[in-house]
């Protein structure tokens, strides 16, 4: 035999031998893991629990959080796909961090306290939190994952609280309660938010949606309660911070202080002939139809039914699959 054929040969069975390690014997890996600050789990750092998971696993890997408060800079990368964090209980499992843009060299997307890449990624009961203060920009959550779901979580800071990022992704916020101060829910990515409760505390923007063009839904909030803190006068449910930026307020409860035009263009004029924000049949005394920005839409009953979950977020290839977006 040729000695190029030998050494095609051996590389042909030193790959094969690999794939089989990487994708054989999957018992052997560990797919539930414990952290507790006390030392009664497997690690003390959440950190530390997400380096020693198998990177794209085999079976979904879930992490247990107990209570704590746990002053760590986490990250989900997107090799580890398949996770799902569960907290012990929302008001004391709390991943806490304190970073700001400005902050030496850093800017708005190295902010975070928590970052998520890995697709198919799951949270319920826990508290993501930016206790950097009112500093500017300072993301509690950056998460650009695709079919990311989070349920009865709380995602504490001021401006920029939430990115969701991605052009593609799909992500998917239920029971949670967000808070912040300006352009608090901000991003590119298609997210759904449905039975939330979206706090302002200052007079500013909730949203701004960074949609591509080429996208039907951006920032979609199904039955959400809107509040606002006592000093706040006037805020605006969103702005674009691209020019088709999307947000649409559906069957929400907003309160007298909402802005009678309800939308602001950014400064741009221009921005009024791409973006599209929209509510249909909101409710209470900050929900004035009639004098909403003009360029802005009411939706018809025909038009609101296309605000879907399978619609907005898509569905299994298979009916009697369940939806990712079901935890």
């Amino acid at each position: 035999m040729k000695k190029t054929a030998l050494v095609l040969l051996l590389c042909f069975f030193s790959s094969a031998s690999y794939v089989m390690a990487q994708t054989s014997n999957p018992e052997k890996y560990k797919y539930n893991f414990v952290v507790a600050k006390d030392g009664s789990g497997d690690y003390k750092y959440i950190q530390d629990a997400i380096n020693a998971m198998r990177v794209f696993p085999l079976a979904p890997i879930t992490l247990y959080i107990k209570n704590g408060t746990y002053n760590e800079k986490v990250e989900l990368q997107a090799i580890n796909t398949d996770v799902t964090f569960i907290g012990e209980s929302v008001d004391k499992t709390i991943m806490s961090f304190n970073d700001y843009s400005g902050r030496g060299k850093m800017g708005t997307f190295d902010s975070y306290t928590v970052k998520i890449s890995g697709n198919r990624f799951k949270a319920e009961n826990i508290t993501f939190e930016n206790a950097a203060g009112r500093v500017g920009q300072a993301v509690a959550l950056f998460v650009d994952a695709d079919k990311a779901v989070f349920k009865n979580c709380k995602f504490l800071g001021n401006q920029d609280t939430i990115y969701n990022g991605g052009e593609y992704a799909r992500q998917f916020f239920t029971d949670c309660y967000i808070e912040g101060t300006t352009d608090f829910i901000f991003g590119p990515a298609t997210a759904v938010f449905k039975n939330c409760v979206i706090h302002c505390k200052s007079n500013s923007y909730i949203t701004a949606p960074n949609t591509p063009k080429d996208k039907d839904f951006g920032f979609v909030f199904l039955d959400c309660k809107v509040t606002l803190a006592d000093e706040v006068t006037k805020m605006h449910l969103g702005r674009p911070w691209r020019a088709w930026g999307k947000s649409v307020f559906i069957n929400c409860e907003l309160p007298n202080r909402i802005a009678a035009e309800g939308w602001d263009n950014w400064g741009n004029p221009e921005n009024e002939k791409t973006a599209y924000f929209a509510e249909y049949e909101n409710k209470g005394e900050g929900f004035k139809p009639k004098q909403r920005a003009p360029w802005t839409h009411q939706l018809t009953k025909s038009e609101a039914a296309k605000y879907t979950l399978k619609n907005i977020l898509g569905n299994n290839s298979q009916s009697t699959e369940k939806e990712w977006y079901d935890l």
